[in-house]
């Protein structure tokens, strides 16, 4: 087997949304009884994709608003981003717009491998504040992946990471494309 790859991704959106709750039910297989507002926690956790195994590091943060400052950690030496906003939240759902509008501040408009998260979808339809489709038009116009999700199940919550891992790889593979048809004269 090739060796480890390392990956750290980080988990950005508004509080309260479930960005713990999908992490802790991707690395430990648990989902938290009850809401505990996170300072920052980084998990970790080996596993295998296709052929390759990873070590990926997830930093999972505080709950941003608009006024949230994205500290430099956040932004270098990292590999890929998770906005998650909840279904039953519109003001989470524009939340995440301001996020990545920071992000693109911070690194510029490059190739950044992110997986928008639409999570909550356990909740009774009335309570859907956030259409799918709303989801999917807002990724696609930044090139990002998208999904919706419940933090409830534990299938659902790997594909999440599962797709920033495919994401990193992607916009990595096209660097590495780029540079084959570079030629110096």
């Amino acid at each position: 087997m090739p060796p480890v790859k390392h990956r750290k991704v980080v988990m950005l959106g508004y509080p309260s949304v479930g960005k713990s709750s999908l992490a802790l039910q991707f690395v430990k297989g648990d989902f938290p009884k009850e809401y505990e507002p996170t300072i920052e926690n980084t998990w970790s956790k080996t596993f295998v994709l296709g052929n390759d195994e990873f070590e990926l590091d997830v930093v999972d943060t505080a709950g941003q608003d608009e006024y949230s400052l994205l500290p430099q950690a956040f932004i270098f030496g990292i590999h890929g981003y998770i906005v998650v906003y909840s279904v039953a939240c519109a003001r989470s759902f524009h939340i995440a717009s301001v996020l990545y509008r920071v992000l693109v501040d911070k690194r510029g408009k490059c190739l950044m491998p992110i997986v928008l998260v639409g999570n909550k979808t356990d909740l009774p339809e009335h309570n859907r504040e956030v259409k799918s489709e709303e989801g999917k038009k807002l990724a696609d116009s930044w090139g990002a992946a998208f999904m919706e999700v419940s933090a409830k199940d534990p299938e659902k919550s790997k594909q999440i990471f599962t797709k920033i891992i495919e994401e990193i790889d992607r916009v990595e593979r096209s660097f590495s494309d780029e540079a084959k048809k570079c030629s110096v004269m």
